[in-house]
């Protein structure tokens, strides 16, 4: 099964993806370690893709679309994919769609992190990082603490420029407005999950392992009917066209 995982900056995706990715053999597949891997083959088309990032401009749908392609044509990856932070908009959520049809696939489930927004921005804002071992640590829920190596006695915490709150709140906005369309198309499809961002994170791994593994069971009965029905088919239709031939 090929799913998408949605949540806001700081509602904790990349840590839930990496625990999905490991629990059920999935392909994460983010734009960002995509456009990063052709950046570093160092061709004609990477340099171009460098040459946009570096000037702060956005990557165009499709070249996001030939990278995505690649990936989902692979048969290694085949019905084993999380798209992670993909699609970001209404146009990518249904060209993402026609991508995968032309390779026979879908999206059977699509989840989505709700956290309140006050809560975000203190996770976020709250980020500290050692100086030494790069360790994060956050003021609000996880204060720093002694740590064991030596050389940590002599760090700095550390705050990334853009983790204040003016920037956090406007970047939230952004991804409310541009997100909602694409929730409520899955919604609409009726494959959205709602999961409780809230919750310690073994709790939310917990509800979403549950989900998956209640769909890949539905989709495995569903294709095992599917097979049992063609071979009915086959035997009631086939024998029929078989004894018509035989008759002439």
């Amino acid at each position: 099964m090929n799913l998408v995982i949605f949540g806001p900056p700081g509602a904790g995706k990349g840590t839930q993806s990496a625990k999905l990715v490991k629990e059920f053999n999935l392909f994460q597949l983010s734009t960002g370690d995509l456009l990063r891997e052709e950046v570093s083959k160092k061709n004609d088309f990477g340099n171009k893709i460098e040459e946009i990032m570096k000037s702060g401009g956005l990557v165009s749908d499709e070249i996001i679309n030939n990278l995505i392609e690649n990936k989902i044509s692979n048969p290694e990856y085949k019905n084993r994919i999380i798209f992670d932070g993909f699609p970001r908009n209404l146009d990518q959520a249904k060209s993402l769609d026609n991508l995968l049809k032309k390779y026979n696939q879908q999206i059977s489930l699509a989840l989505n992190l709700k956290v309140d927004n006050q809560i975000l921005v203190k996770r976020i804002t709250g980020r500290v990082t050692c100086s030494v071992c790069n360790k994060t640590f956050n003021i609000f829920f996880d204060p720093p603490k002694t740590c064991d190596l030596k050389d940590c006695g002599q760090r700095k915490l550390i705050t990334r420029s853009d983790d204040n709150e003016d920037t956090i709140v406007k970047r939230l906005k952004t991804y409310d407005e541009k997100t909602f369309p694409v929730l409520d198309y899955y919604l609409k499809k009726g494959i959205m999950k709602n999961i409780d961002g809230m919750q310690d994170i073994n709790a939310i791994s917990d509800q979403l392992f549950t989900i998956i593994g209640a769909v890949r069971s539905w989709l495995w009965l569903l294709d095992s009917y599917n097979r049992i029905f063609s071979k009915i088919k086959f035997l009631i239709y086939g024998s029929y066209s078989w004894s018509k031939y035989s008759s002439k």
